[in-house]
């Protein structure tokens, strides 16, 4: 790659192909600890190398060559060093399935459940500390904390790196749909920039693999439908500047109604199952939205029916905001407000908690009000996007103060 950045190519590869690598290396050699230096090796020699002698062509295959080289020191220690060093080989086809056998050998039983989730988005998936701590509302420290003793739990149990059997398949699916939908969720609209397509797309592969593997599983059908349902509808969801378009304000024509169409249909087969849960409601709760013409249209009672079966199945203070949210259409905001307020104890971390309660109070006609939780918001929130659409809520209460407009 003549001409090429080496700082900017490394920092693009890691973050594209770093997971997919470590989790190579991970599933070969049966050790974190071992696969992480690995790994840490070829990017120590890249950033020694590449300025020198220019990026090359096949930069992540570079960095696996350079780490199986350094990897075949702990090979030749083990009695199956033939066999493995056969397997040891840069995945193409093979990468994807490496990702979700890891993302089940991580999700054991033997495990807390948060040290599940957290040491599958961390090692699987690539998601660093600062955006696991916001995922989980807590600390960076008690997220390294947690990964730490959850590789140690592993290594000290003997948890063996094979594919798991149906059973055992079947006892760590949820954890294994958190992950890709917690994944998911950074890419659509991550928590510090306007979202990452490849995460995005990274977890609808996942998912898509999953429901492969577990055929006619609606809960897999569920996440699936609900992961495009959403990616059917990005197209329109910023404008040319990069500012984030309210569903309400958004050019529908823009959304691919082909990809809703069969995302449904999915739905619907899951459905048939008989077997409802969480990921359904929600992918139901999104087709509503994705089959109004225009926001008026949209099945207002129905959504709040979802949420309320939403609600009893994961009971969740978000979940009940959302709820609140679509109460407002039905009941009008004054109703929303009283259980917004009665989450503010929970949620007073939460961004959304807070742009919310500023939409409600604007309705309101309580502007002075609906500002200062505008404020609120947008020091909670690192996304750019979100950072200027509610810069820009501020900007127009401020002109109406000027002209005289309400308080």
């Amino acid at each position: 790659m003549t001409g090429a950045d080496p700082g900017r190519v490394l920092a693009a590869v890691l973050r594209e192909h770093g997971s997919r690598l470590a989790a190579s290396l991970v599933t070969l050699l049966g050790d974190f600890a071992a696969a992480e230096d690995l790994v840490s090796d070829a990017v120590e020699k890249a950033l020694r190398t590449w300025p020198v002698d220019g990026v090359p062509d096949d930069p992540q295959a570079w960095l696996f060559t350079v780490a199986r080289r350094r990897g075949l020191d702990i090979l030749r220690r083990e009695a199956n060093y033939r066999d493995k060093l056969r397997q040891l080989r840069w995945p193409v086809q093979a990468e994807a399935d490496d990702r979700l056998r890891l993302m089940f050998i991580c999700c054991h039983p033997a495990l807390p459940r948060e040290a599940q989730v957290a040491l599958t988005l961390r090692m699987v998936c690539g998601l660093d500390t600062r955006q696991l701590a916001r995922a989980f509302v807590i600390s960076e420290s008690a997220v390294a904390q947690r990964i730490t003793r959850a590789k140690r739990k592993i290594s000290q149990a003997g948890i063996p790196f094979r594919t798991p059997s149906d059973a055992e398949l079947a006892e760590r699916l949820d954890e294994v749909l958190t992950v890709i939908y917690l994944l998911f969720n950074e890419g659509y609209l991550a928590t510090e920039t306007v979202g990452d397509p490849g995460l995005a797309a990274d977890a609808e592969w996942l998912a898509a693999l999953l429901d492969r593997l577990l055929p006619g599983e609606p809960e897999v059908m569920g996440l699936l439908a609900l992961v495009r349902l959403h990616r059917a509808r990005a197209g329109a969801r910023f404008d040319g500047s990069g500012r984030i378009v309210l569903l309400r304000d958004q050019d529908r024509t823009r959304w691919d109604h082909a990809a809703i169409g069969r995302a449904i249909d999915l739905l619907l087969a899951a459905g048939r199952r008989r077997r409802p849960g969480p990921y359904q409601v929600q992918a139901a709760i999104v087709a509503c939205h994705a089959e109004a013409a225009d926001w008026a249209a949209t099945d207002w009672p129905q959504i709040v029916v979802l949420y309320d079966l939403l609600s009893a199945m994961t009971p969740s203070p978000v979940i009940r905001l959302h709820q609140a949210i679509a109460r407002a259409q039905v009941e009008g905001p004054e109703a929303a407000l009283a259980t917004v307020d009665e989450l503010a104890a929970q949620l007073d971390g939460y961004h959304l908690l807070h742009a919310t309660r500023a939409e409600l109070l604007r309705e309101l006609g309580r502007a002075d009000d609906a500002a200062v939780a505008d404020r609120k918001a947008l020091a909670l929130t690192r996304n750019p996007a979100e950072q200027a659409l509610l810069e820009h809520r501020l900007y127009r209460t401020a002109v109406s103060h000027r002209e005289g407009g309400p308080r």
